[in-house]
């Protein structure tokens, strides 16, 4: 009997390249949020409205979420409230400098009262320059996709459905340019709300999944003003519409922050992978399933076009592959016995692309792989913000740890300018995370510790001329600059899903593979680069709106409300739900 498939080595996953190859998958958390409102029947209602004939004005959509002890801890209301404002063309920008958007919105503990509204208008509008109190638990900001949105409230004042073709291209109506959670800028700590969201991003998520519900009822809204006989915007158009978001370098020190809490979220991801691989059989409804999906995977290939040339090139790669990996199937089909591995070892000579899209696949081959709990993937930053230094460690352990874990420093050329030719630092204006020149711009004094290979080099020359049994608490009384990658090291020995194995100051490094990696669990698809230093993507697209969730009854699969990865365009994902001839 042969050993059991382990999971892939941290040396392996933990590469910019395939981090930056990372597709949504049945972990993620936008899955696990659809999965919680559809198991609860979450009833969206819409309390107030107040917008004038063009749209602009206040609105607040509310959804009530039961506690995560079945209702232990009680029902408890969450409320969107919405302004909406007029924005002069010249200001619609997506850069964080913005300081106008077209709309703006805070998800609030309860329902808000007229005072509440009156209140956060004034603040909820200038976002960061706010001041808020505990009652509110995100920020967000979105513009329209203007050219996408006045075609499609257009179309519908006249009676009919807008075109397929910009629904098709763009994927949404507005697009966010933020969403903040977790305390920042005065809004309620993580801790307060832990108990009842104790799901990763929980409330981002709702926030996120709120934002598109209010975008289907203003396209809605807006046509019905322009005319008696407008028609509201189609079921299967309503479900492919996502959320648009731009995201920079803001997101990416967060995978290097937080390396507990990124170790939870890929060993979970690599665990379910493992299991997949090693299931014995497949079962006719899981063969079927996979060759579902594949053809799936196939189509949303064929529907995902970006304007930045090396992702375009490895989506070309990408559809090329599916395609034959497709007709090798029809000659080979899967093995007996463990045919899931069979699928997995099949894409081992293709590109990344391919091989993270096969994973996103196999997850899907056994539900309990993919229901992960509270302790399957733990929740938010609390869970790892400290790192415990081990004192009593000796240097021999702690060599043996940077050869196990850090051995990929060996490879770099120190004596090379490219190998530490960028750094990180946080700006001044922004309080958000930036990229600099080391030999050309001024400021790598006060860079974050990022630059990981040259902390390991100069704790390795340390270590080298110091005894084996020699204490850290020792080492660090003469060395007390090491202590950070001393504890990084002691903390990667636990956790080795939690570093990542590349240079992150080399002039090579992008740091938009970071974005991907985090944005894949956020449950992001349609990667859509601008630079190597931010992307575009689309949230919730393809997925049940709160319509789907209540009735269930116009939801594609009534039975399985969690079947929408890869998401195609409604002419396409009727064929695509069947079984492929």
């Amino acid at each position: 009997m042969s050993a059991p498939i382990k999971p892939r080595p941290p040396d392996e996953v933990m590469r910019l390249a395939r981090l930056g190859a990372f597709f949504p998958h049945r972990l993620s958390f936008m899955r696990r949020f659809i999965r919680r409102i559809a198991s609860e029947r979450a009833q969206l209602t819409i309390p107030i409205c107040a917008l004038d004939a063009d749209g602009f004005g206040h609105i607040v959509l509310t959804l009530p979420l039961r506690g995560p002890l079945g209702g232990a801890l009680g029902g408890r209301a969450y409320s969107l409230i919405a302004y909406s404002r007029p924005l002069d063309a010249a200001k619609r920008t997506d850069r964080v400098i913005a300081t106008q958007w077209d709309a703006s919105f805070c998800l609030y503990d309860g329902t808000p009262n007229a005072a509440d509204i009156t209140h956060l208008a004034d603040e909820v509008t200038r976002q960061e320059a706010g001041r808020y109190h505990h009652k509110v638990l995100t920020l967000s900001r979105a513009n329209k996709s203007l050219r996408l949105f006045e075609h499609v409230v257009a179309s519908l004042a006249k009676g009919k459905q807008p075109d397929p073709a910009p629904l098709k291209s763009i994927g949404y109506l507005m697009r966010t340019t933020a969403v903040y959670g977790n305390g920042k800028f005065g809004i309620a700590d993580r801790a307060r709300i832990a108990a009842r969201l104790p799901d990763a991003f929980e409330v981002e998520m709702l926030t996120v999944f709120l934002i598109r519900e209010f975008t289907f009822f203003l396209v809605d809204y807006c046509a019905a003003q322009k005319s008696d006989n407008a028609v509201k915007l189609a079921p299967d158009y309503r479900r492919y519409l996502g959320i648009g978001n731009s995201t920079g370098l803001g997101m990416a020190p967060f995978l290097v922050n937080h390396p507990r809490l990124i170790h939870d979220w890929i060993h979970a991801r690599e665990t379910a992978l493992a299991k997949a691989r090693n299931a014995p059989k497949a079962t006719a409804a899981q063969r079927q399933r996979f060759n579902t999906l594949l053809t799936r995977a196939k189509k949303h290939s064929a529907e995902w076009q970006v304007e930045d040339s090396i992702q375009m090139a490895r989506i070309r790669t990408l559809r090329e592959e599916l395609t034959t990996l497709k007709n090798d199937l029809k000659k080979r089909p899967l093995t007996e016995k463990t045919p899931f591995n069979d699928a997995y070892q099949r894409c081992q000579n293709m590109s990344l692309e391919t091989q993270e899209m096969m994973v996103s696949i196999l997850l899907e081959m056994d539900t309990s792989a993919g229901d992960a709990t509270k302790d399957d993937i733990p929740d938010t930053p609390e869970h790892d913000s400290q790192q415990i230094l081990n004192p009593a460690m000796q240097v021999g352990t702690l060599k043996n740890i940077l050869h196990e874990h850090y051995a990929w420093v060996d490879d770099i050329d120190f004596n090379n300018k490219e190998s530490d030719a960028q750094f990180w630092y946080t700006s001044e204006e922004k309080l958000e995370p930036r990229l600099g020149q080391r030999y050309t711009e001024p400021g790598h004094e006060l860079e974050m510790p990022f630059n990981i290979p040259h902390y390991v080099k100069k704790l390795k020359q340390v270590l080298a001329k110091s005894d084996d049994k020699t204490s850290i608490a020792e080492l660090l009384i003469t060395h007390p600059d090491l202590r950070y990658m001393v504890r990084r090291a002691q903390t990667t020995a636990q956790f080795p899903y939690g570093e990542i194995r590349d240079n992150l100051v080399s002039a090579t490094c992008r740091p938009i593979d970071l974005l991907r990696c985090k944005l894949a669990f956020f449950g992001a698809s349609k990667f859509d680069p601008k630079s190597d230093r931010w992307t575009r993507i689309a949230l919730f697209q393809g997925a049940p709106t709160a319509a789907d969730l209540q009735s269930k009854q116009n939801a594609p699969d009534p039975d399985d409300p969690d079947d929408w990865l890869f998401a195609l365009f409604p002419d396409a994902s009727i064929n695509a739900n069947k079984e492929p001839k």
